[in-house]
């Protein structure tokens, strides 16, 4: 029995095999699909409709999946998942860096697309919609001008709001709930993607790179987010 998911999500992909073959698959698990095989027509989609998820090549033959993961994140938060081939390691550094939330590597099986679709949906509304929170549960932390929020999703530095993704707020969260302590990224990594951790420290290491950017942090003399060589991440006291 398929159960209606109502999320709305957009597919960017000018190889139209792959394009028609993640829309039968998301269509089968009740969800909407807006579907394009060219970055403009997608752009348009962007503006004009309210989406729950993004899918987008990289590879386009207008304009790249760069252009248009940075045209999402100058106003929208939802989740993209960019794909790529297999041997373009860049291109998974640079779409995480640039906002994007996850990736896939083509070929692959679309029950992965499937997968990785729920997965980022189920965080998006863990990070946005918080649910059934115990009323002594900690909901704001302030270190030194670093005002984060877990009630309204807000993260202000120094008084100037910081426009996070929600891995970017999930990461920060954890770091803050863990302030004094070195958080490994192993840890950081199941904690906020809530899968298991296989090798995934550039994932860890890009997302960290972007909240620093976010932040005008240097990575050599950071305020906030320290590196702890070889074990971890910190918030210091």
């Amino acid at each position: 029995m398929v159960i209606a998911m109502n999320e709305t999500i957009l597919i960017v992909d000018d190889e139209k095999e792959i394009a028609d073959l993640i829309e039968v698959y998301l269509k089968n698990d009740g969800y909407t699909v807006y579907k394009f095989y060219n970055g403009m027509d997608a752009l348009h989609c962007i503006e004009e409709t309210e989406l729950d998820l993004a899918i987008i090549d990289v590879m386009l033959p207008d304009i790249d999946g760069f252009q248009i993961c940075r045209k999402i994140r100058e106003k929208f938060y939802y989740p993209i998942i960019i794909l790529t081939a297999k041997t373009e390691d860049g291109d998974k550094i640079m779409g995480l860096t640039i906002g994007a939330d996850d990736y896939i590597t083509k070929p692959f099986n679309p029950l992965e697309v499937t997968a990785r679709v729920k997965t980022q949906l189920r965080r998006y509304v863990r990070y946005n919609h918080l649910a059934g929170k115990k009323a002594a549960e900690i909901s704001e932390y302030d270190i030194r001008g670093l005002l984060i929020n877990k009630d309204t999703h807000k993260c202000y530095l120094y008084g100037k709001e910081l426009q996070l993704t929600p891995i970017e707020f999930g990461i920060l969260w954890y770091l803050c709930e863990h302030q004094g302590m070195v958080v490994a990224s192993e840890e950081l990594f199941e904690a906020v993607w809530g899968e298991k951790y296989l090798n995934n420290n550039n994932t860890v290491m890009a997302h960290i790179g972007r909240l620093r950017e976010k932040m005008n942090e240097s990575a050599k003399k950071p305020k906030f987010i320290v590196n702890i060589w070889g074990v971890g991440y910190t918030i210091e006291k």
